[in-house]
């Protein structure tokens, strides 16, 4: 609400400032007035979605004016949102990889060094990582298995390769219980939230001197994946609902490829 609000006061200065001073009234707001004020906004520089919450804002602003009657009509009704051009996911390359898995076993706890592993290893979301109980964990010798309640409640089975196994293992010698959090908070012992979690892998990366967020990691794994399974299985093991979003790691991957031609060439 309040980055609403903060919308419509900023196309009130801009309407009083840029034309001609005129005072700013709802009834006063055109559409040409609006159209303006986005382009404004684009020369600005500003995201397509930091434009698109603000059409919102004034769409809504607009909406209100007319059924309140403070305005004879809704000048941003045919207003057009701007186009949303996917962006390719930028996850972290080999060196950056090992620099924050060094990074968190030098100065983390086993729980650290385990949430760190499993989460470059496996793809999965924060709240996903979260989430994870006793019950969803299958561990044997030669492999194991994480069971995932992802977005929808939908729930897939992920495997868990030797490095996320041995992580597992050396932060739990004895498994925990159903009902038991994977990867408990410390302070409270419920679950670990993903804002929590958020933080510990910043900073980790802050003293491995990156600059990333957990989802990076979800990043890295997609890319790396994305060179080796077919775009359908890695949609499945990393719980996307469209294939045009798994896609964008396909992209990633060749992107990172052409790199490193050109750096061998």
């Amino acid at each position: 609400m309040r980055a609403y609000l903060s919308d419509v006061r900023h196309f009130a200065c801009w309407f009083e400032t840029d034309l001609e001073g005129r005072m700013f009234e709802p009834n006063h707001i055109s559409t040409p007035a609006l159209t303006r004020y986005l382009t404004h906004l684009e020369l600005l520089r500003l995201q397509p979605a930091s434009i698109n919450r603000a059409v919102v804002a004034l769409k809504r602003f607009c909406g209100w004016a007319q059924q309140t009657g403070l305005a004879s009509g809704d000048p941003a009704r045919n207003v057009r949102f701007m186009r949303l051009v996917p962006t390719t996911p930028q996850g972290l390359n080999d060196l950056e990889e090992g620099a924050l898995v060094r990074s968190v076993t030098r100065h983390g706890s086993l729980r650290d060094q385990a949430i760190v592993v499993v989460m470059l290893h496996t793809g999965l979301r924060a709240g996903e990582t979260c989430q994870l109980e006793g019950r969803d964990l299958i561990l044997e010798a030669e492999k194991g298995t994480l069971r995932v309640t992802g977005r929808g409640q939908r729930v897939r089975d992920v495997a868990l390769d030797a490095a996320a196994r041995a992580a597992i293992r050396r932060y739990h010698p004895a498994l925990p219980g159903p009902s038991a959090r994977l990867f408990p908070s410390t302070r409270q012992g419920a679950a670990l939230s993903p804002r929590a979690l958020g933080d510990l892998i910043r900073k980790y990366a802050r003293l491995a001197g990156l600059e990333i967020s957990a989802h990076d990691l979800r990043h890295r794994f997609g890319s790396v994946m994305a060179r080796q399974v077919p775009l359908r299985r890695l949609a499945q093991i990393m719980g996307h609902d469209s294939l045009k979003t798994t896609a964008l790691y396909t992209r990633a991957s060749a992107s990172a490829l052409q790199a490193e031609v050109e750096e061998i060439a």
